[in-house]
């Protein structure tokens, strides 16, 4: 690539060259009548500056998107680092919704230099209650990836790209009892859910060896079309989380009947599959979806090309493929499953 785009700079600077020496030439042919550039020199270099664009232009963009990947790293990493201190001060991690439906991400504000928003937060009622509603529409640039092309939401309400790692099983809420449809679902095993409260201690896998933030594009606010990083209903009740990928990736997504959820990453101070949580049933980008009652399988998604960034229950980021295998993304998100995590750096 390098040596042709030398060859057609080489290429341009002679038709310049002739050029120049057409129009003003030496001393004795200035006073012969001068002649202008020629319709085809002028085509010639319009055509070379046009290819040359072309190909830079591919480069331009990477470059650009490589700088907002990195800037999405770090964010990752303020992140991590924010639940490390939180973790460090209670001596576990923020749980990842409340009873009242909060988010783990209002809980670390204190610890990302946004103690002005996190007063705003009235933990003693639920996110929807009036007394929370200047938390639901305050931003938070830390929460945000700028390789999200998504405009801010009609509602004005605070959004994130990052959630919490609720882990590999299908079930949303505990159990409340034999009678619960969802009696027989494993519970979580990530490090949030409701009302979660994880210690370090208790991450048998490992820091190093389990996720514990990672990515998801922002939603329209429309079910009226059907957008990639909406939460999506295959009607079906799967019994695990093979079943559950299974099925969500069975659905035709243009097909309206199957779109349930559309207000996706905002408010972030919802706890909630579709804002603020994610779970590892499904390989990152692949789909998001919901079987009610009480069965979830949101999953990591960017807008990175190949793969999404994660940050490390030891607060260390890293890029991990689409390609990832499956047994290895589930094994990053449990906390005590003892697989192996071989492959992911």
């Amino acid at each position: 690539m390098k040596s042709f785009l030398v060859v057609i700079f080489f290429l341009m600077v002679n038709v310049m060259i002739k050029s120049y020496l057409a129009v003003f030439g030496s001393h004795r042919r200035r006073l012969r009548p001068r002649r202008g550039f020629t319709l085809v020199e002028l085509l010639v270099v319009i055509a070379i500056i046009g290819v040359m664009v072309g190909l830079l232009l591919p480069a331009v963009q990477a470059a650009r998107e490589s700088a907002r990947r990195m800037q999405c790293s770090n964010h990752l990493k303020q992140f991590g680092l924010a639940l490390h201190n939180y973790e460090s001060t209670y001596k576990m991690l923020p749980m990842g919704r409340t009873l009242g439906g909060l988010s783990a991400h209002g809980a670390i504000l204190n610890y990302m230099e946004q103690s002005a928003i996190a007063d705003l937060i009235d933990w003693r009622v639920a996110y929807t209650h009036p007394n929370n509603d200047l938390a639901l529409k305050s931003k938070v640039p830390t929460f945000l990836c700028p390789s999200d092309p998504m405009p801010d939401n009609a509602l004005g309400w605070g959004a994130t790209n990052y959630r919490v790692n609720q882990g590999t099983s299908i079930l949303w809420s505990p159990s409340t009892g034999p009678s619960d449809p969802n009696a027989s679902l494993p519970v979580p095993n990530g490090l949030f859910f409701l009302e979660s409260k994880t210690r370090f201690r208790d991450v048998i896998d490992g820091l190093s060896n389990t996720a514990m933030v990672s990515e998801h594009g922002r939603g329209d606010f429309s079910n009226a079309v059907s957008n990639r990083n909406d939460t999506f209903w295959p009607q079906t009740t799967p019994a695990n989380a093979d079943e559950a990928y299974r099925d969500c990736e069975a659905i035709n997504v243009a097909d309206l009947r199957f779109q349930r959820f559309s207000e996706v990453g905002a408010p972030w101070l919802r706890g909630h599959h579709s804002n603020s949580i994610y779970f590892h049933v499904a390989p990152p980008n692949k789909r998001s979806c919901m079987y009610p009652p009480g069965r979830i399988a949101t999953t990591a998604k960017s807008y990175h090309p190949g793969g999404v960034g994660m940050a490390k229950a030891d607060g260390s980021a890293t890029f991990v493929s689409d390609s990832v295998d499956l047994a290895i993304w589930r094994a990053l998100g449990t906390r005590a499953g003892g697989e192996s995590v071989g492959g992911v750096e």
